[in-house]
């Protein structure tokens, strides 16, 4: 079959927009977005969950790597080309500043079962945003103990009202007494472009450097995060023994 060519990403305004950010050299699985899971690349497995989404307006991969913007032309994928940046939402930011719309949903570039109904949540909950909270950031409960010893699995603590208290890497909160309620983050969250300009602009503070967790950026300059609980039973691919994990479970689901 020939490739297909996709189309310059519309620089008319849209109303939400999913922005896959996308980089070669992550240092755990230099290439991972191109990995093949089944016959296609991660990044469209990803893709195709947005594209099942049902409040979206459009789908982007954001990346600055030539190899992943030749795969985004072959396969018909919106793409835009960046600079490099510290984070993916550094990155999504960048393409929010080219792109026109009225809010803008983070979708990992490794979560190949992601949840569309996950992702239409984020979107909607934009929608209901208090004064001071810029950002959506969705998670679910972790059950699994390994999950929550690693370091791959960005845990989050909040408070009454679902706005993010901190996130780690570490096992948070410690269990001096009973066994606490562990809360995975997910990599999908929501901003407006506002949001994301001024994240941009935004210095890394200590506990981002140390942790490596993004959106510990607005937590330490004093902004709030709200927290949506989803359901969602994918499988984040941060290593290729989690590739191999991803591909069983891809061929263990119906055929779409």
């Amino acid at each position: 079959m020939a490739a297909t060519t996709a189309a310059p990403p519309s620089t008319a305004p849209r109303r939400h927009i999913a922005v896959i950010p996308c980089r070669w050299g992550a240092s755990r699985f230099p290439g991972k977005p191109l990995a093949q899971l089944g016959d296609k690349p991660l990044l469209w497995h990803v893709h195709q969950r947005c594209l099942e989404a049902k409040r979206l307006d459009g789908v982007v991969v954001a990346t600055d790597d030539e190899r992943i913007e030749a795969a985004c032309q072959e396969l018909g994928i919106e793409c835009v080309r960046t600079g490099e940046h510290l984070t993916g939402t550094d990155r999504v930011a960048e393409c929010a500043e080219r792109l026109p719309a009225g809010a803008y949903i983070n979708v990992q570039g490794d979560e190949p079962f992601i949840s569309p109904v996950a992702i239409d949540a984020v979107s909607e909950a934009l929608e209901h945003l208090v004064p001071g909270t810029l950002a959506v950031n969705a998670y679910t409960e972790l059950d699994d103990v390994g999950a929550v010893l690693d370091h791959n699995v960005v845990k989050v603590v909040v408070d009454a009202e679902s706005n993010a208290l901190l996130f780690s890497r570490q096992p948070i909160p410690y269990p001096r007494g009973d066994r606490p309620k562990y809360l995975r983050q997910l990599g999908l969250y929501g901003f407006t472009g506002t949001a994301l300009s001024l994240f941009r602009h935004l210095p890394q503070g200590p506990l981002e450097r140390t942790d490596g967790v993004e959106m510990l950026r607005f937590v330490e300059h004093g902004h709030g995060v709200r927290m949506l609980r989803v359901i969602d039973h994918g499988l984040a691919v941060d290593t290729p023994e989690d590739l191999a994990r991803a591909s069983t479970l891809l061929h263990s689901q119906p055929v779409r």
